[in-house]
């Protein structure tokens, strides 16, 4: 099985993807989980446009900085229509 791995940064609005890893220190890796963003978590791309990321974890919507936003790899998931 062949999975492509990306920034989240890199997901277009309304895109989802499986978060796969952290690329940082303790700090962020637990600052991240604790707004619900660890390896296994869903998100989905709400607004990329300028300024802080938003993006949708668990129902909720969080803006994290773009910085931030680079360091979370994501698989993405593509829905069949």
């Amino acid at each position: 099985m062949s999975w492509t791995v990306i920034p989240l940064l890199m997901l277009n609005p309304g895109e989802e993807g499986e978060v796969i890893q952290i690329d940082g220190g303790w700090g962020i890796v637990r600052r991240l989980a604790e707004l619900g963003i660890y390896p296994g978590a869903i998100v989905r791309m709400m607004n990329k446009s300028w300024g802080p990321v938003v993006i949708l974890v668990s129902g909720v919507r969080i803006a994290i900085g773009r910085g931030m936003a680079r360091r979370i790899l994501v698989r993405p998931i593509r829905r069949s229509l």
